[in-house]
């Protein structure tokens, strides 16, 4: 088991390795630069290539390439362009913001499709069965992005019973910043929601028709104690390779609520950024995207050799 982590991280950093290269060889095709962001259509040729060199772009490719890379290795993400303060201080910040409301979305999204789909599975073709499909549908019509805009008209134009938007800080109190991100937590949940009861209900029902659930049935088991003793946990496999996806959704495709709650995530920087050609926050930001992505994937896969003694006997 050890050599096969050992494996997994390897090609972890190997991907890594990949994506870096592959996001500066993105940024450095791209028309303009940052010098010409910054500077505007009227700036001189002298100006331009003044600030080219105060900014280090007038180096070699290869050279810029591992100065970045170095950086990074060492928690030395640069300095930003536009901001003029340390990467790694604005990632911080954005961060303690887009984890947490990813966080807080994919726990609402696992409390209602887990029991909504186990509950459906259970009762196939009836009528929990056609609730649960049509909520899972209705979910997945709206986009998160409406479904925020209709949650700021009921609860805080109409109701005023929450703020419409922005984010005061987790130095305000944790009521104050759970309070700010219950509705773009619901916004991002709903449609993840559906998903997941989807893929629950079906990997549910697969296992209910297995051998060992039968054997069950027939010990003398009801099937609604059959499915949630045998097979919900033999279901969950298939049911955590979703929700690493969705995680990673969340944390990289929150961009559209964050500008309609006005919250200061990383993906708001990510745009600003990128409108901005703030090439080193743009890098940085994109191979974040990337770690998070690969680190749920790598904790997915070892959750599975936890749950499932067979694989772990393979190797």
């Amino acid at each position: 088991m050890a050599g096969l982590i050992a494996g997994r991280l390897a090609g972890l950093l190997l991907t890594l390795f990949l994506v870096s290269v592959a996001v500066f060889a993105a940024m450095e095709v791209l028309p303009g630069d940052t010098a010409s962001a910054r500077l505007g259509t009227q700036a001189t040729p002298e100006a331009l290539a003044s600030l080219r060199a105060e900014l280090g772009l007038d180096r070699p490719a290869p050279e810029r390439y591992l100065r970045w890379i170095g950086g990074v290795l060492t928690g030395d993400l640069g300095t930003s362009f536009t901001y003029g303060v340390p990467v790694a201080k604005l990632v911080a910040d954005r961060l303690a913001v887009t984890l947490p409301l990813a966080g807080l979305a994919l726990a609402l999204a696992i409390l209602v499709a887990l029991p909504l789909g186990t509950l459906a599975a259970a009762r196939a073709d009836r009528a929990p069965d056609a609730a649960a499909a049509l909520f899972a549908q209705g979910a997945l019509a709206l986009p998160n992005f409406w479904i925020g805009l209709l949650l700021i008209l009921v609860f805080a134009t109409t109701l005023r019973w929450m703020p419409s938007g922005g984010f005061p800080g987790w130095e305000a109190g944790i009521g104050a910043g759970l309070q700010a991100l219950v509705m773009p937590a619901v916004a991002l949940a709903l449609p993840q929601a559906g998903v997941l009861t989807r893929v629950t209900r079906s990997a549910v029902l697969d296992m209910a028709n297995e051998d060992f659930v039968r054997l069950a049935r027939a010990k003398g088991l009801s099937r609604r104690r059959a499915i949630l003793r045998h097979a919900l946990p033999n279901a969950l496999p298939p049911i955590l390779t979703v929700l690493g996806f969705q995680f990673t959704f969340l944390v990289a495709g929150a961009v559209l609520v964050e500008n309609v709650f006005n919250l200061p995530g990383l993906g708001s920087l990510a745009r600003q950024a990128l409108v901005q050609r703030d090439v080193v926050v743009i890098q940085d930001v994109v191979l974040i995207f990337a770690a998070l992505t690969i680190l749920v994937n790598f904790a997915v896969d070892l959750s599975y050799l936890l749950l499932d003694p067979r694989l772990r006997a393979r190797r």
